[in-house]
């Protein structure tokens, strides 16, 4: 009957020590060890009871129900790891270890970057869980070559764990029988990710590190099962893991270094950002040569370039490029610019002549529309005649006299200069009077009299049109091209004269120091 388990006896044992009680809070041992005295006066009564929990241990199947899909087992699965292959993590952040679920490796952190998921396309190759098993995860027996673990009861509470330290890839493993060995424990642990170091205490714990974070969750999911060193049930090679997150001072490390790596590009990308967002810088004048000279002589007459090249002889004179040797380059560059001079004047009373027409233009179009407003003004007294007034109704006549008082206003408003306001009412009043005295004298028919009226309406509307017609050039079209025009050629002038009046300063200079050293 070697190998088997034997029950607990909690009649007699020797005091725990104090890691002993530490490990029993963690996760109560399921085994404790007995006196060599009891295991040899009741022999028969051990054996049928080891008997008895060895029946129950290996029917665990029949009462641990196992879901694995087809063609999956959970034993296939320990035995022969799939490399880089770890449990899916669960709802309680505890991988599913052993279970007939296969994570792509990509889940594993890239580039040993814990604190940011990679976001990969899904494998149609994988296997997708069902939702029952995530909720309710069924915890299955896992068979190593050294040992053999064995779940904890489905009905027990989830094991406790301390808070997660940042970057943890460090966990302490506490419970372990005390002839657990190096070799058995990466066993273990081997299947949950790649181990870098291991630290074993002689107090039955130690401590796993491993190379990606994932790995720590797919250990801490064997929190809870029970270990059993090959087929013996002796105390000494049983006992109940207990998993926790370790604080290292490594991990918290290489944590904030890669917090520091990925703010030091995230700036960099910021830096980047901005500069490309940042506009040009104006490129530099070049350097006077008599190859780029001969470039500006030629830019200079030709009406594109004309500023920029103006622009870079200015420079240069302001350099002092000028000397005896390019004297004559730099009168040739001023002389081109003095007859640019004749192609603006030229551009000037082309500008004229165009002005000149668009004020034609507009004094006609003008004419016509104040001919039509005269039109509807005629129209509307026509029809306040009385004996067409008084077939219209109420309502059209309220209608017929809003139409005219809006018509006075827009003409009024639109068309008349606001300064002659005044002068126009004193004329129309001066009319009504001229009016009235001579139907007093000459008792003047009605209809002579609109006659009369239609007849002042139209000289009205020809003066108004006078009038208006440098109102509306002088808004129109000086304010959008005539003013624009003639700031750019005064621009242009004042460049000019600034280059000449260099060109002159320097012409004399050369002078002076021609005749000094002739005097010399």
């Amino acid at each position: 009957m070697k190998g088997r388990f034997s029950p607990p006896d909690h009649r007699r044992g020797k005091r725990p020590s104090m890691d002993d009680r530490d490990e029993r809070h963690r996760s109560p041992p399921l085994f404790e060890r007995r006196p060599s005295q009891m295991f040899r006066g009741n022999r028969d009564r051990r054996d049928t009871e080891r008997s008895h929990d060895f029946d129950m241990c290996a029917t665990n199947q029949d009462i641990i129900p196992i879901q694995n899909g087809p063609g999956i087992g959970a034993s296939n699965v320990w035995s022969d790891p799939a490399p880089g292959m770890l449990g899916a993590e669960m709802g309680m952040g505890y991988p599913m270890v052993g279970m007939n679920m296969i994570v792509d490796p990509n889940m594993i952190s890239i580039n040993n970057y814990g604190m940011m998921p990679s976001i990969m396309p899904p494998d149609p190759n994988l296997i997708t869980p069902d939702p029952s098993i995530i909720m309710n995860p069924v915890k299955e027996i896992i068979h190593c070559k050294s040992c053999t673990l064995f779940p904890p009861n489905p009905n027990a509470p989830m094991p406790s764990t301390r808070d997660r330290p940042p970057g943890c890839r460090t966990i302490f493993v506490g419970g372990l029988p005390e002839n657990m060995t190096e070799d058995i424990i990466r066993e273990i642990f081997d299947r949950c990710g790649e181990i870098t170091t291991l630290r074993l205490s002689k107090k039955n714990f130690c401590h796993v590190r491993f190379v990606y974070e994932a790995s720590v969750d797919a250990a801490i999911f064997l929190s809870g099962y029970r270990v059993r060193i090959g087929s013996n049930a002796e105390p000494a090679n049983t006992g109940r893991l207990h998993v926790d997150f370790a604080q290292a001072r490594d991990d918290q490390y290489e944590w904030e270094c890669r917090q520091r790596q990925l703010q030091r590009e995230q700036r960099h990308r910021e830096r980047m950002e901005e500069e490309r967002m940042r506009p040009p810088s104006p490129p530099p004048v070049v350097h006077y040569t008599d190859h780029e000279a001969a470039a500006v002589a030629e830019k200079i007459k030709q009406d594109e370039t004309f500023t920029k090249a103006v622009q870079i002889v200015i420079t240069w004179l302001d350099r002092g490029d000028c000397n005896k040797r390019n004297v004559n380059t730099f009168y040739s560059m001023i002389q081109s610019t003095n007859s640019h001079i004749r192609r603006l004047l030229s551009e000037k009373s082309q500008y004229d002549d165009e002005l000149r027409k668009a004020k034609e233009l507009m004094k006609g179009r003008m004419q016509g529309i104040l001919l039509q407003f005269s039109q509807i003004e005629r129209l509307f007294v026509a029809a306040c005649h009385k004996k067409v007034w008084d077939h219209f109704t109420k309502a059209q006549r309220k209608n017929i006299e809003a139409w005219k008082k809006q018509s006075l206003e827009i003409k009024n408003v639109q068309l008349e200069d606001p300064g002659s306001q005044r002068d126009d009412d004193e004329m129309d009043v001066s009319d009504d009077e001229d009016f009235m005295r001579k139907r007093q004298r000459h008792d003047i028919s009605i209809e002579e009299t609109y006659h009369l009226k239609d007849e002042n309406d139209s000289l009205r509307c020809q003066l108004e049109a006078y009038k208006n017609e440098v109102f509306f050039i002088r808004v129109e079209v000086l304010k959008l091209d005539y003013k624009k025009d003639m700031e750019d050629k005064d621009k242009q002038f004042k460049v000019l004269q600034q280059t000449l009046q260099g060109m002159q300063q320097q012409l004399l200079e050369a002078k002076k120091d021609n005749a000094r050293k002739k005097l010399g």
